[in-house]
């Protein structure tokens, strides 16, 4: 038996709100134990990640302390480097991701001030969420805990969402962050813009662009490789990287490997499982 990996997007109607909704089990599976990782890009994304069978402990950065026993929630920022957890035996995790201005709408958190850490929902989030990760993690499948976390974001979205609502487009996200940042500092310096883009996605503006430029070129790269016309060089330039070697730097910040090398891994390795269901 496979594990299972699967990428389920939201409905339409809060594509602005979730980025996507990550689910994995390793359930019924013979891994070997070097197999049992999960390698994560580094992300824009915050998330609220649900251990539903099974537990997960935070590998690199190393943080023995850092373990979500089974039925445990978190609430994630996002993440300026690569990041590898551990799971000892079987495993069953949901994990939402979502834009994180989109969070912020929600909850009022400065996403600035959970980037890269993993946090307990007591004390940072408020009763009805703490009480939203209850409910999913009792549901009786991944069908319904989707069906509670929608009907929870459902109303609440629509009623803080407010206009230049977009597609759920990653790069349209990114442009209507910069333009939002910059109507709302009107008459006041860059760097009030900059330090509300901090506030609303947790990380600079040059990095979100650097994120998503490195994202669509993993995408090409493997769409290409899947119809056996990689070029590598081609990828970097039609991204607007300088040359092959700018966009292996940019690579490995956002992943600690080159788009070459995720390749190769993500075909003979199950621990890079995420970047072959990711789109």
């Amino acid at each position: 038996m496979l594990p299972i990996s699967t990428l389920i997007v939201p409905r339409r109607s809060l594509a602005s709100c979730v980025r996507a909704i990550v689910v994995r089990s390793t359930v019924g599976c013979e891994l070997p134990d070097e197999q049992r990782y999960n390698r994560y890009p580094a992300t824009e994304f915050p998330a609220l990640f649900l251990q539903l069978l099974g537990e997960s402990v935070m590998v690199e950065p190393w943080a023995p302390e850092m373990v979500c026993p089974e039925g445990g929630a978190l609430l994630s920022g996002g993440q300026s480097r690569p990041t590898v957890s551990g799971n000892p035996g079987p495993t069953h995790f949901m994990t939402v991701l979502f834009f994180p201005d989109a969070l912020h709408r929600l909850t009022g958190i400065d996403m600035s001030t959970i980037v890269d850490q993993f946090l307990p929902l007591d004390g940072l989030l408020s009763t009805d969420w703490q009480q939203l990760a209850g409910r999913m993690v009792a549901a009786s499948g991944d069908e319904e805990r989707i069906a509670v976390l929608e009907e929870f974001l459902e109303p609440r979205w629509q009623a803080v969402r407010g206009g230049g609502a977009f597609d759920g487009a990653v790069g349209d996200w990114v442009r209507r962050l910069e333009a939002q940042a910059a109507a709302a500092g009107i008459g006041r310096s860059v760097r009030m813009a900059e330090r509300r883009i901090r506030e609303w996605a947790g990380q600079p503006l040059r990095r979100l662009r650097r994120s998503y430029r490195a994202e669509q070129s993993f995408f090409a790269a493997r769409e290409a490789a899947l119809k056996g016309k990689l070029s590598l060089g081609d990828v970097a330039h039609l991204g607007g990287y300088s040359d092959q070697s700018h966009m292996n730097r940019e690579s490995r910040e956002m992943t600690g490997l080159s788009p070459g090398e995720i390749l190769r891994r993500l075909q003979e390795d199950e621990t890079y499982w995420i970047y072959r269901i990711w789109n």
